[in-house]
């Protein structure tokens, strides 16, 4: 009925014209007319010095590649493919076996040194070591540590590994000839204890012949990575040197076991100042490994230190200041935000060590913790307290 009186009266209502309104807007900052572009703002941020900015090529110069040379023998082997039944038999029954190592050498050979060094650059190699310097390292090395078990940990490019697993010396092979001489180099820009510019060498051998690295001078024994608690990731690097003579290297000699960090400060830039006449970096690895259980007894017994712990210092949460007679607010929670988390943390600890005996353990929880009635004169929020460490709820948790 109310539809139908309607439909009857709705040319006779007042009809309401709604009128848009713009509201007036400020520009902020400086007109288009007069401000700069996207373009000039980009310009001007990727814009180079290139006098500060010029970097010096140190190493071997790279295999340059012909790109027609590429194309053509590239498209001579898929030529050849193609023309093999057998290659392609295999390939749709998935039984189409690809030799690693042959694309490993391929590889090497070809395009390894321009990458390695976009990898080196990314994590900032060649800026913490050796300044406005770079190089392309030319040798592949092959690095191991063989500890007797199924996995074997192998330094790559960047990878990680743990720092149990690089406890004893690594094996280190590479490509030289027997007359030649090298000198080898472990070393971290990360987590200096004495200084932010000085590294630790964790292994120095040099007057290598070729590649047997058992006949070289040991200079500083090798010293497993000792990444601090707290930190994150840190950068173990070896390098590989190319000498052109014979080098009296006894000032960096070490008594082994050399456990005094400060007689492993080092600086690689300086060392390579210092013989950049007769010495060449070739080759670079490198991986990442942080802190684990197994450095805490090496920190206390073989180094003779406590194990140093970092911790991230944030910034503090904004707290509006603290009110007189705070409305609509719990009040536990309310007076917890004005305290130490420390504090905090510490009562909660106290309360689950009061529950618990020294010989017999914690107490057992309740079968059906809900089942218990509260005293009729305990407050709300003691009560609501009460209820989620029965329920292990809310910051109980951070202790249980």
């Amino acid at each position: 009925m109310s539809s139908r009186l309607f439909n009857y009266l709705k040319n006779d209502l007042l009809v309401i014209n709604y009128q848009q309104l713009r509201h007036g807007h400020k520009i902020r900052g400086k007109p288009p007319g007069v401000a700069r572009t996207l373009k000039q703002r980009l310009e001007e941020m990727r814009r180079t010095d290139p006098e500060l900015d010029f970097k010096v090529d140190i190493g071997f110069k790279p295999i340059k590649l012909s790109r027609r040379e590429t194309t053509t023998s590239y498209m001579e082997y898929v030529k050849e493919v193609r023309k093999n039944p057998e290659l392609e038999r295999k390939s749709r029954r998935k039984e189409l076996i690809l030799d690693l190592e042959d694309i490993k050498t391929d590889w090497s050979t070809t395009i390894a040194p321009y990458q390695i060094k976009t990898i080196a650059e990314h994590y900032n190699i060649f800026s913490d070591l050796f300044g406005d310097a770079y190089f392309y390292p030319s040798l592949p090395m092959d690095i191991k540590y063989d500890n007797n078990d199924e996995f074997i940990p192998t330094v790559h490019r960047g990878n990680l590994l743990k720092a149990s697993d690089t406890q004893q010396v690594p094996k280190i092979n590479y490509k030289a000839a027997p007359d030649s001489l090298w000198t080898l180099l472990l070393t971290t820009p990360d987590a200096n204890f004495t200084s932010r510019e000085l590294e630790y060498c964790h292994w120095f051998i040099g007057n290598i012949p070729g590649n047997d690295i058992d006949k070289g001078d040991l200079l500083i024994d090798y010293m497993r990575p000792i990444p601090p608690m707290g930190i994150g990731l840190c950068r173990y690097i070896f390098i590989l040197y190319k000498q052109n003579k014979q080098i009296d290297f006894s000032e960096y000699h070490k008594e082994a076991p050399c456990l005094e960090l400060e007689k492993r400060n080092w600086k690689t830039i300086d060392f390579y100042r210092k013989y950049q006449d007769i010495i060449t970096p070739a080759s670079l690895a490198f991986f990442q490994t942080e802190w684990d259980q197994s450095l805490q007894d090496f920190y206390h017994h073989t180094l003779k230190m406590k194990s140093p712990k970092f911790e991230y210092d944030f910034p503090p949460p904004y707290i509006r200041p603290q009110e007189w007679f705070p409305i609509r607010q719990p009040f536990n929670l309310y007076m917890d935000r004005y305290r130490d988390p420390k504090d905090i943390n510490k009562d909660f600890l106290m309360k689950k060590l009061q529950k618990t005996h020294p010989f017999k353990g914690p107490e057992r929880p309740l079968k059906y913790p809900r089942a218990y009635a509260f005293d009729r004169d305990m407050p709300s929020w003691l009560k609501l307290e009460l209820s989620k460490e029965q329920l292990k709820q809310g910051r109980i948790n951070d202790i249980e």
